[in-house]
């Protein structure tokens, strides 16, 4: 017997893909992008970076290694969807404790499997990211379209993931104080930094100058996180009053967030670069690292001329800028994550220089 299909999607141009339930059934408006990645759907889910996206996936296989507790990248996931082609419910992995589905209902994530990912893939890439909603098999296109007009774009994204108060993870032996603005930061930032000998104090997203001041710290991190940078004035006017100040490194959202404080521009991809093969070129060694990435907007090349930034980076497939610095202020940023878990570890030297960095900076205090 032929199982019917239970669910679908209807993207903003009419446009509906059929497929089966899993983990939360509520009905959901997201923005639609794609995942290259071929292992990492954990991090994925948990990466607050995905808030209120729906991630396609384009490796067909999801959820066979299950769920595991010590690899989570934020304690409460937000993700907006998650859809695959295939997914398995009875992982074979000795670390799980819990089956993908089960986390997704527990924290109220729909998913879809069953999906014809490589044609959705193929429309989000001619045809660039839309929104998308999320529902059930009867739902009838007119219903949809008109809840998808109604529904406003969300801009406080930041707001809501970011931490409510300062946290510390500390280490013994303290080597440097890192003090990091969290715009909805991935655990594995706190963690490469703690294996660096720093301590960090992790703060609001709209703590201001004055607040990270009385730290002390050595450095400043300013994270990744999800949406439209320009939305965030507080961020980008913190570090305008702090660079120079203190050593700073930007990761993805926090490298557009820094180039925005020195007075570059953003713009929005056509469907954004997520995944963890992108080849990007350092400018200064030549060398080419393999990257992950996960971001929606990247900053114009036009407009770093005259900010004191230059590029530091470029990505070999678009010619996007993936790093900026200030060699004056030690500050520094580039668009994807070095600190990729699963991922590639070619870029993880960064945190190394943010560390030397700091360090150059106490020698010279």
């Amino acid at each position: 017997m032929v199982r019917s299909y239970n669910r679908k999607i209807i993207l903003e141009d009419g446009g509906e893909y059929y497929g089966y339930g899993f983990g939360d059934g509520s009905d959901r408006v997201c923005e639609l992008v794609f995942n290259t990645s071929m292992v990492g759907y954990q991090e994925i889910v948990s990466d607050p970076s995905y808030t209120d996206q729906a991630v396609v996936m384009t490796y067909p296989l999801i959820g066979n290694y299950g769920v595991c507790d010590d690899d989570y990248e934020t304690n409460t996931p937000t993700i907006g969807a998650l859809i695959v082609r295939e997914y398995n419910d009875m992982p074979s992995n000795f670390r799980s404790t819990a089956t993908l589905g089960e986390v997704m209902k527990q924290y109220r994530i729909p998913g879809l499997c069953g999906v014809d990912t490589r044609r959705l893939t193929r429309s989000i890439r001619d045809r660039g990211s839309r929104r998308a909603l999320l529902t059930g098999a009867d739902t009838p296109v007119e219903q949809a379209l008109r809840i998808l007009r109604q529904t406003a774009v969300p801009t406080d994204a930041v707001p809501r993931v970011s931490c409510k108060g300062i946290w510390y993870s500390r280490v013994p032996n303290e080597q440097y104080h890192v003090v990091a603005i969290d715009c909805g930061m991935k655990r594995n930032i706190v963690r490469s930094l703690n294996r660096r000998g720093c301590s960090v104090t992790v703060v609001p997203w709209d703590t201001p100058a004055c607040g990270i001041e009385r730290l002390s710290p050595d450095g400043v991190l300013i994270s990744n996180g999800p949406g439209d940078p320009a939305d965030l004035p507080p961020v980008i006017a913190t570090v305008r009053a702090l660079r120079g100040r203190y050593p700073m490194f930007g990761i993805c959202l926090g490298h557009q967030l820094l180039s925005l404080a020195y007075g570059a521009k953003t713009y929005k991809l056509k469907f954004g670069h997520r995944g963890g093969n992108h080849p990007v070129r350092n400018l200064e060694t030549g060398r080419i690292e393999i990257t992950s990435q996960n971001h929606s907007y990247a900053v114009d090349p036009e407009s770093l001329r005259g900010t004191g930034l230059i590029p530091t980076h470029i990505n070999l497939l678009d010619r996007t800028v993936e790093g900026a610095e200030c060699r004056a202020d030690r500050a520094f940023g580039v668009q994807y994550h070095p600190e990729s878990a699963p991922g590639p570890q070619d870029s993880a030297y960064l945190f190394d220089r943010f560390v030397a960095m700091m360090q150059e900076e106490k020698s010279h205090a």
